[in-house]
């Protein structure tokens, strides 16, 4: 197994943190719909995806025989656990405004239950341990993109520029840096469930093949979805990609060439996710964020009391 020295050096365990939505507008971008609802999409996938990440974990946990490694997937589960409740939080939230987001995220709990559940859809007559592996190579594909996408948020002067919400940021910084502190878990979870080369290489393409373009798919839609159905606009809003490019010129979303270039660095025979972002600096933000701050501020008066 591959594993980074960063990744063998730094405990992976999961942290409470509080959030407020009471005072989140709907449009937490000011005047920005388009950037606000294609980060938005993340609420709409996050719930179910990862706990079918960490559902997945559970099944291949009794096939990890290497204690670091178990140490790392078992914290990976826990912060991913973490993160499914607060993204529900949101949806909590937006539905309290007015956006429904019922009939969409249906759609993500059949693809993730049903689809990629316990067994192949259809009675495709694939190889339970087979199954499981191409799960886990999806899973490692996904995380390469949420690293990428941790590491932008982190740095995104443009989003501070833009006068946000600072609740919803410090949502997406946190969830971001530990994105980055995890990186390589579910990666080197894969390599060392995932059997011998060039069998494991091949699946990981194919993992990346399968990932790539759904991911696409789905934020497209997901965000073609809030746009239409956001009740604070003046209109029925479509999904442009001449105004998300627009917001990527202001620094609000990510680049293409940033979300594009990660699918061949992945790609890479000699790739490990040790090489995306910086664990120092995910670090630092997770001691300095207002929510992980307010809830260890939490349970410190509840010890007291």
């Amino acid at each position: 197994m591959s594993t980074s020295p960063l990744q063998e050096h730094h405990p992976i365990t999961p942290r409470r943190v509080s959030f407020d939505w009471r005072a989140t507008p709907l449009l937490w971008i000011p005047d920005e719909p388009t950037a606000t609802h294609v980060i938005n999409v993340l609420h709409l996938l996050l719930p179910a995806g990862e706990r079918w990440f960490v559902k997945v974990f559970k099944e291949a946990l009794p096939l990890v025989r290497d204690e670091q490694l178990l140490r790392d997937v078992k914290g990976f589960m826990g912060q991913e656990a973490t993160h499914s409740v607060q993204h529900s939080y949101v949806l909590d939230h937006l539905a309290h405004q007015g956006l429904d987001t019922g009939p969409y995220t249906r759609h993500i709990d059949f693809l993730f239950e049903r689809l990629l559940g316990d067994r192949p859809p259809f009675g495709v007559p694939v190889p339970e341990r087979e199954w499981l592996r191409f799960r886990l190579s999806l899973i490692a594909a996904i995380e390469q993109f949420t690293a990428v996408l941790g590491d932008w948020v982190l740095a995104a002067d443009g989003l501070d520029r833009a006068g946000p919400d600072p609740v919803m940021l410090d949502l997406l910084r946190w969830h971001g840096a530990e994105e980055v502190e995890h990186r390589a878990v579910a990666f080197d979870m894969y390599q060392h469930t995932g059997g011998e080369d060039p069998g494991r290489y091949a699946r990981r393409v194919l993992g990346m093949a399968v990932t790539a373009p759904v991911l696409l798919h789905l934020w497209a839609w997901g965000a073609a979805y809030l746009l239409r159905h956001d009740p604070q606009l003046a209109a029925r809003s479509r999904y442009a990609l001449r105004e998300h490019n627009r917001a990527v010129r202001k620094g609000l979303l990510p680049t293409w060439r940033e979300l594009g270039a990660a699918i061949p660095r992945y790609l890479r025979r000699s790739y490990h996710p040790s090489q995306e972002g910086s664990l120092r600096t995910a670090v630092a933000y997770l001691a300095s964020s207002p929510a992980a701050r307010a809830a260890a501020g939490a349970v410190g008066r509840a010890a007291v009391s």
